[in-house]
């Protein structure tokens, strides 16, 4: 079975440099042969079984879920059992998390991600609604609900994070928790120790450059 890393329509549109960096780390790391930029909501490329690793939560459901040929881990999955891979360290710096809400049934991968922030020597402070029971950043509520109610959703999330710092691992929460008045410190971001960028765009404005990067690409 070919072993691939899917870094994901939201990274390549946020750092597609990073997307490069975490490849080629699998590559030395010999756990993939190449970097997948096939869309998941488009089909495969192939009709052979394929094992892809992901960055992105919602990819890794809809890779998943969609395609009886294709079997998934989380990047961090594999990183948490890495006895090669550098973690920066942080030096007990303070950060609270907010967990992606397509990782809800997945405690598997909310624990390779704390094992990875304690292997960066990052002190976390839990918000009282995390892991399985987490709830949304608000972002999935674009298009369902008015941008008010959008952005006052954003900002209540935010709110109960206990630190000013948030840990994500989903693009679209960097923009949540922006927006909500905290800090996001996006994970992969985090482990090459980079700077985590805002941008100035609207929540309209990233979600349309998404849906026009997914319509170029193919979808479903």
């Amino acid at each position: 079975m070919e072993k691939l890393f899917s870094p994901g329509c939201a990274l390549m549109l946020y750092k597609p440099e990073l997307a490069d960096q975490i490849c080629n780390v699998l590559i030395k790391m010999q756990t993939c042969s190449n970097m997948y930029t096939n869309c998941c909501h488009h089909k495969p490329i192939t009709d052979k079984p394929l094992f892809i690793i992901n960055t992105c939560p919602g990819c890794d459901r809809r890779h998943s879920s969609l395609y009886k040929n294709v079997k998934t881990i989380s990047l961090w999955e594999i990183l948490a059992k890495s006895d090669t891979f550098t973690f920066p360290d942080y030096k007990g710096a303070v950060m609270s998390i907010h967990d992606a809400c397509p990782t809800k049934n997945k405690p598997e991968v909310h624990n390779a991600i704390r094992k990875i922030i304690s292997r960066m020597n990052i002190s976390l402070k839990e918000p009282e609604k995390t892991k399985t029971s987490s709830v949304c950043c608000g972002d999935t509520y674009y298009k369902l609900k008015s941008d008010e109610e959008v952005t006052t959703a954003m900002i209540k999330r935010a709110e109960e994070m206990p630190a000013e710092d948030v840990i994500v691992y989903c693009v679209s929460c960097v923009k949540s928790m922006h927006i909500g008045g905290k800090k996001p410190r996006y994970l992969p971001d985090l482990l090459f120790g980079q700077k985590t960028l805002i941008g100035n765009e609207t929540t309209k404005k990233w979600h349309d450059r998404i849906e026009n990067h997914i319509r170029t690409v193919g979808a479903l």
